[in-house]
């Protein structure tokens, strides 16, 4: 039933209108105020009385408040709030960057983890500020709570990287403008490199020829033949290997843009003798599909092996071919990083040192080559009592 009659009472300035009950059969009051302001009597719909649970003396003192200029009239509230949404929509809040930033990129690896480190450490001190608004002091605030928290450096880092990336694509896209400091990162130092010994090396070899699983032993002497990575060894499809121009091709490689590197005879010895199982995928996971996961498999073929416990089954190989090729002397630098596919040289150069050391002994080489032939001086002095 819709009426438009007042029925007044007992409080003055109140009355209500009879309506359709909103959540429930029947009927309800609507109650109502009405009240003089600037000169002018307005009317103001004040609440319902089963869903607001509204009564006569609750409205009376609700109008008392708006006419004291404590309380705003329910057309004054949406006003405001459609002022305070205007406002926001032409703001270029973290919240509002971070939707535009990931609606841009067609290709975000990192995705997942970003979204976690933002809705974890970013979105409550920053989601509705703009990047102009932050001061080093609120950045220095959510460091301290993370580290106090116990992350590590390299978290915190990640987090505040992902920060200043979201600003600077603001301030790039002419959105909004940056950041007015420059933010502090912290210093990290995780640069790790595995290594084997000889006699791990052959204990892990030998391990790994005994262990049954199809995959997981083929799996680690690729990472030892090739230095791929496990991601890429995952997505590594029949069709990416060019037998006739012996190359591999990597795609989707974690610097972004498809590389080849070489198809070495051990490699392809390897790949020969692996077993096909009519998946497009040389590791496949359940069902043919691309695999996920094998890690249960090669940590127990890396614990049969007595490795340590916190060497990384497959990462870590990466690292034992890394720093094989490097302590060899025969491959530089440049080359070292092509053939791990690192985008920049930064992350090679953690092997310098293994190439280093091996040229120092290179180079004592040809001295020791030149002291063997000289002829020592004892055996320069003539013995002149023999010529007489």
């Amino acid at each position: 039933m819709v009426s438009t009659k007042r029925h007044k009472t007992k409080y003055a300035g109140i009355f209500y209108r009879i309506r359709n009950r909103i959540g429930g059969p029947g009927e309800e009051r609507v109650y109502y105020a009405v009240f003089k302001q600037d000169g002018k009597m307005r009317e103001t719909k004040i609440g319902r009385q089963y869903k607001d649970a509204m009564t006569p003396a609750k409205a009376s003192h609700i109008r008392s408040e708006i006419i004291e200029g404590k309380r705003l009239t329910q057309k004054e509230k949406r006003l405001k709030e459609e002022a305070e949404r205007e406002a926001d929509e032409s703001r270029w809040t973290f919240d509002r960057l971070w939707r535009e930033y990931k609606a841009q990129k067609t290709v975000y690896k990192g995705k997942g983890p970003d979204q976690n480190r933002y809705d974890n450490y970013l979105k409550e001190p920053f989601g509705g500020k703009e990047p102009k608004e932050l001061l080093p002091l609120d950045v220095d605030r959510v460091r301290l709570k993370m580290l106090k928290a116990g992350k590590s450096p390299q978290t915190v880092k990640l987090v505040l990287a992902l920060l200043r990336r979201l600003a600077n694509f603001g301030a790039k896209k002419r959105l909004c403008e940056g950041l007015r400091f420059i933010i502090e990162m912290p210093q990290v130092n995780n640069i790790k490199i595995e290594d084997l010994t000889a006699e791990q090396l052959d204990a892990l070899m030998r391990a790994i020829d005994e262990d049954d699983h199809p995959q997981a032993g083929n799996l680690m002497k690729m990472v030892l033949y090739t230095g791929m990575r496990r991601s890429e060894l995952f997505r590594l499809k029949w069709s990416d290997i060019d037998g006739q121009r012996s190359f591999i091709k990597i795609r989707d490689p974690k610097g972004g843009v498809d590389q080849n590197i070489p198809l070495n005879d051990a490699a392809r010895d390897l790949l020969k003798e692996h077993p096909s199982t009519g998946s497009p995928y040389v590791f496949p996971g359940r069902g043919g599909g691309q695999r996920v996961d094998i890690h249960h498999q090669v940590n127990r073929i890396r614990d049969r092996a007595g490795l340590p416990k916190d060497f990384r089954a497959l990462h870590g190989l990466r690292h034992v071919y890394a720093s094989m090729l490097a302590s060899s002397g025969k491959v530089d630098l440049y080359t070292l990083q092509r053939l791990l596919t690192h985008k920049s040289p930064s992350m090679t150069m953690r092997y310098a040192h293994l190439r280093d050391e091996a040229l120092k002994e290179a180079s004592s080489v040809a001295a020791e080559i030149v002291n063997a032939v000289m002829i020592p001086k004892e055996e320069k002095v003539v013995n002149l009592e023999v010529r007489k």
